[in-house]
């Protein structure tokens, strides 16, 4: 149990100190790869963000789902392409999992993080995400995500017309 805290705390200043150094670049480019963070235990309608990579413009080739669950069994239940747990990370935030550590490494467009419970592992995947444009709902901590939108989980409508209305405002929506 003690151990468990020490990691807690060591996963804790690995992000503080990746959120510290980071810096946000604004360019032109589209959006042509989404990369989406769910807590499937909080969420777990995989279409709604088909969906919107569709309405984005974004190839399903394009599109990757990874889901956090504190509970096993729904992993069953779902469709997303990964799955993470607590036991995934190491000291220091270190990934274990090769999925995840793929899914952190890969250069998306824009990464959409949905997730609204204050979970450590949650926060360092978007963190640690080599994602141009990060877009979330409020959470505690507003140096993760580089787009907020205050909704609430079961509006995913209300997220999904608003994303697409910032995004077309900062002219990220291929059009073609």
């Amino acid at each position: 149990m003690i151990l468990k805290g020490f990691k807690q705390n060591s996963t804790k200043k690995s992000l503080e100190a990746m959120l510290h150094a980071r810096q946000v670049l604004l360019n032109d480019d589209k959006i042509k790869s989404l990369g989406v963070v769910l807590h499937i235990d909080e969420m777990n309608d995989f279409k709604a963000f088909e969906k919107l990579a569709e309405a984005l413009h974004v190839k399903p080739n394009n599109l990757k789902i990874i889901s956090f669950t504190s509970n096993n069994k729904n992993k069953k239940n779902a469709v997303a392409e990964a799955f993470f747990s607590a036991k995934d990370f190491g000291w220091k935030g270190k990934v274990k999992n090769e999925e995840l550590q793929a899914f952190i490494n890969q250069p998306f467009d824009a990464l959409i993080s949905f997730y609204q419970e204050d979970i450590l592992e949650l926060k360092y995947i978007t963190a640690a995400s080599q994602a141009k444009c990060k877009i979330g709902i409020l959470q505690s901590d507003n140096r993760i995500n580089d787009l907020i939108i205050k909704t609430e989980l079961k509006d995913v409508e209300l997220f999904q017309s608003e994303t697409i209305k910032y995004l077309n405002i900062f002219n990220k929506i291929n059009n073609e």
